[in-house]
């Protein structure tokens, strides 16, 4: 490799914002990178096996997140990847969207080379170079040594806004006065789950189970999630600070994704804190798998079959962009002019310190806009941001990192830093009015 590599946009993070700004600034027509730290792409839905995805509907069944991300479910879809979008019968959103995490790996790769994009695997970024409030290149560590890469535009996917701290932009951690963050979770999967035994508990026993489930409709439904077991989760005393049981079903129709370990009171970006966190979730790991195979109905001949490589994040540092996202533009569903994305899931914020999980559902016609101010750096001219580290209050990151929420915001700010290239401007001084056409040309639901 030589040492220097030019590009027009770098992308940094291959997570679901990554791919999806990626793929839009390959799309259109310049100079794409694409960093990643890992040897395979999809972040948190890969790494950490966030599975599934939730949601690209309001309440009421409109569809709010299409775009890219749509297309992506649909090449799953062609290749068996994913049945599409079902219904949540956990009942806290209007539906899910399982994945096959190594199909989608391969259909998001594909979608990068079709689109342009040069993919740089197993790379970090260690150091920004920042002149006059300008990114002129980032440097990556990887097998080949030490590269420079230079770009006029920079997107900033890596979850942990790793870019914008690098380069000196103002960010944010965790909530306002102590700075914790919603804890992070070891997710693992069980094969060999007897889900028909597990919905036949569920509709003799309805009240075991979370209040929105549609019990009544379950007969009918495909199992997608199941929150609840509250008695056997209260009397067995497990020493993990939540109040109930979470999971999900498939890809296979004998295997369950389990979110139930809770990892609180650390630092994601503190690389002493986050290796006490991997330590931690793999032994929760271990004591939830005992506890279902002992105490819940269906699982008693399963087995673990794969732990994440990595913890699941929901929450660390954000940038402070030109508008922050607060709570209350979410649940007012408010409407902006500079709208990029739409989202309809409700703020979900898991205790950062207690048991609980704190909703807040949107109202009006149950979905938000999020604005184009809130992926632009305050003080980095040309620095945009995406996914997880986008500019919002701790309340409204907890719908805004979901992973369609995600892939919208990428979708957005990957157009928005080609059009920066192509016009010769700023990012903050891109049209929105074209930003806007782009994306809607591109089937996004704005």
């Amino acid at each position: 490799m030589n040492n220097t590599i030019e590009a027009e946009v770098v992308v940094v993070g291959g997570g679901p914002a990554g791919i999806a700004a990626a793929i839009a600034a390959g799309r259109q027509g310049v100079k794409t990178v694409l960093i990643e730290r890992y040897g395979f792409v999809g972040g948190m839905s890969t790494a950490a096996m966030v599975y599934p995805w939730m949601t690209f509907h309001t309440d009421s069944g409109e569809q709010v997140i299409k775009g890219i991300a749509q297309e992506i479910v649909d090449r799953l879809q062609e290749r068996g990847g994913s049945p599409g979008h079902l219904r949540d019968t956990v009942g806290f959103v209007h539906t899910l969207t399982p994945y096959h995490p190594e199909i989608y790996q391969v259909v998001a790769a594909d979608m990068l080379r079709e689109a342009g994009v040069k993919l740089l695997l197993h790379s970090f970024v260690d150091e920004v170079v920042v002149k006059d409030h300008l990114i002129e290149g980032v440097y990556v560590t990887n097998k080949s040594g030490r590269s420079l890469v230079r770009a006029q535009t920079f997107v900033d996917t890596s979850g942990d806004a790793d870019v914008a701290h690098l380069s000196g932009a103002e960010t944010l951690q965790g909530r306002e006065g102590d700075n914790q963050a919603q804890p992070m979770t070891m997710k693992f999967r069980m094969r060999g789950v007897d889900l028909a035994k597990v919905k036949d508990y569920m509709i003799e026993h309805p009240e075991e189970f979370y209040k929105k489930t549609p019990i009544a409709e379950l007969p009918h439904l495909p199992l997608t999630g199941v929150s609840g077991f509250y008695s056997q989760w209260k009397k067995a005393n497990v020493p993990i600070n939540r109040d109930q049981v979470l999971f999900f079903t498939g890809p296979a129709d004998d295997e369950v994704l389990i979110n139930c370990t809770r990892v609180q009171g650390l630092d994601a970006t503190s690389a002493e804190d986050l290796t006490e966190a991997e330590q931690e979730g793999r032994r929760q790991v271990l004591m939830m798998a005992e506890f279902l195979q002992r105490d819940v109905p269906g699982f008693e001949r399963a087995s673990i079959s794969v732990v994440a490589p990595q913890i699941g994040i929901r929450e660390s540092r954000r940038i402070v962009g030109h508008y922050l996202l607060s709570k209350e533009d979410v649940v007012a569903g408010r409407k902006f002019s500079d709208v990029i994305a739409r989202s309809g899931y409700p703020i979900d914020i898991h205790d950062p310190s207690g048991k609980g999980v704190t909703a807040a559902f949107i109202s009006g016609d149950g979905a938000y806009d999020i604005p184009y101010g809130c992926l632009l750096s305050r003080n980095v001219r040309n620095l945009l941001a995406a996914g997880r580290c986008i500019s919002t209050s701790h309340e409204a990151l907890a719908t805004t990192r979901l992973t369609p929420s995600c892939m919208a915001t990428g979708q957005a700010a990957g157009t928005a830093a080609a059009l920066a290239v192509l016009t010769k401007v700023d990012p903050a001084d891109v049209a929105i009015a074209k930003l806007q056409e782009e994306l809607r040309k591109e089937k996004a639901a704005i």
